[in-house]
């Protein structure tokens, strides 16, 4: 597994949400870190129909325009009674013509769910893949996880996305209940970042 050895890293994403959480994760580091929005690099069109290539995607186009190591993340949720769904497609299901209405996503689960005759609270997870990409093409890639439950109706404002109905195991209160912290200790992108930590960022 390659090292990580430079001083800069560009955040291959334009969701602010998405680089608050990446930022404060790598400050321990000491990795100055500038965003593919703030650099205005254009997003590249997610193609591929899983995690990992999505994230290969956004990784190396960052790194190859910059000439910088990038790392991306191509996150989601799963709900086991939609059979894996809305999973790679999360983002989609919140597209409108006016942009992404996560209420409304957030509405169609629900009544996805519904329509299955499956007993709530549903099972699933949220699921976060990092790529961390170098402009030569290398590239090393990272799953996490946090298993959890669907639950309805919404609850808390905080997080971002489809925080609001999502209770991980083991908790009370979903993940837009949660102040920051809490939640960077226990979600997917964490359990994510642990794994990039250990391997890349690992200290000899």
């Amino acid at each position: 597994m390659r090292k990580f050895t430079e001083t800069r890293l560009v955040i291959a994403s334009h969701n602010a949400g998405k680089v608050d959480e990446i930022g404060a994760l790598l400050a321990p580091f000491g990795v100055e870190v500038v965003s593919a929005g703030a650099l205005g690099l254009p997003e590249p069109e997610e193609t591929e129909d899983n995690f990992a290539g999505n994230a290969r995607l956004k990784a190396h186009a960052a790194a190859k325009a910059t000439g910088l190591p990038a790392l991306s993340d191509d996150s989601g949720m799963e709900v086991d009674v939609l059979d894996g769904a809305p999973g790679v497609y999360t983002a989609n299901w919140a597209e409108t013509p006016e942009g992404r209405d996560f209420t409304m996503a957030m509405h169609k689960v629900h009544d996805e769910i519904a329509a299955r005759g499956a007993a709530e609270p549903a099972t699933g997870r949220f699921v976060c893949t990092l790529c961390l990409a170098w402009p030569d093409g290398h590239d090393e890639i990272f799953r996490g996880e946090a298993e959890g439950h669907v639950i309805w109706p919404m609850r808390g404002h905080m997080g971002h996305g489809f925080d609001p109905v999502f209770r991980p195991l083991g908790q009370d209160l979903t993940f837009a209940e949660m102040d920051p912290v809490r939640k960077n200790a226990i979600s997917h992108r964490a359990d994510a970042f642990a794994k990039l930590v250990a391997g890349p960022f690992a200290k000899e």
